[in-house]
Formats: structure tokens, sequence, C-alpha cells
């Protein structure tokens, strides 16, 4: 069975994505991004976009920033609704299950996500709402759960950690 997944339409995200599988995902050297695929939640297609990462612990860390804007990013939307997603990180894709991140976790990774991409603070300032912050977690089980559409390969990478 083929699976579809859609990239971000967003043309620099595109290439963004484009780049990160044309380098076995080292896209930006000193950077450390992923790929995340996330279901439509009003669609149900699989969407791609790529991001930066910090780490805590097991957990990925992503900042739905969506450059500072007033409305959060469709992804973050689409993981509220389902969140089992499959991460992509150098060329081990696996499933992961994302959360919101609490207050408190908020408060104690925001200067460790500012640090891997200093505009996040600028983004934080230029909006009224509250950017979120979400913790993502690989599954530990090799068995699939998620069917075709959620990769189990998981090995080693590299990303920022951040302190606990």
């Amino acid at each position: 069975m083929t699976v579809t997944i859609h990239d971000n339409p967003t043309p620099w995200v595109a290439d963004h994505i484009r780049r990160f599988e044309q380098t076995g995902g080292r896209p930006r050297p000193g950077v450390a991004d992923l790929l995340l695929t996330t279901r439509g939640r009003r669609s149900g297609l699989l969407r791609r976009t790529a991001l930066v990462y910090v780490r805590d612990g097991d957990a990925y860390v992503l900042t739905a920033s969506n450059g500072g804007a007033d409305r959060h990013p469709a992804w973050y939307l689409n993981l509220l609704a389902t969140p089992e997603v499959t991460l992509q990180v150098g060329t081990a894709a696996f499933p992961a299950t994302a959360r919101p991140a609490t207050v408190a976790e908020s408060a104690r990774l925001w200067p460790a996500v500012v640090a891997a991409m200093p505009s996040y603070a600028a983004y934080r300032t230029a909006t009224t709402r509250e950017i979120p912050l979400v913790l993502v977690t690989p599954e530990r089980s090799t068995t699939s759960t998620g069917g075709a559409d959620r990769p189990q390969a998981l090995s080693g990478e590299s990303g920022r950690a951040c302190g606990g």
C-alpha cells in the first residue's frame, strides 16, 4: 500500500523539506531539524512540515511559533486533534505521540528553545497568543499500531539537550 504524504505548501518550507531529504536529514549544519508528519484534522490527509527541535530527555521539543503570527500553525492544530505523529530525524522515521507542554514545562524549556533558534524570542513578542511548546515522545514498541503511515525505524540523532 502506497501512502501519500502532502508536504507543507509554503515554498520555503517545501524547499527545506527537499533539502532535508537530499542531505540525509542535515539541511542546515549546526541546526537540529526534523520532519513532522501529522494527520489533517479536517482532511484526514497526512501532512508534513520541517521544524527545529531541542531535546528534553526522550522527548523532542517543538515550537508552534508560526513565525510570530496571531494564529497557531496547522500542524499544531492537527496534532491536538490526533496526537499520533511520525517524526523523521536524520534518516530515521518513527512513530511518536505529541502533547502540549505544561505551563511549568514551557517556562523551563523556553530558554533552550530560544538558544536553538534565537528568532523565537522575537516571535514571542510579536504575537498576543501564547506560543505553545510541544513534547513529542517516540513510541517504545517496535510493533506498529499506526499502520503503514507510521514507520518504525529509530536511530540516534543530534539535538540540543535541555536541562531538566
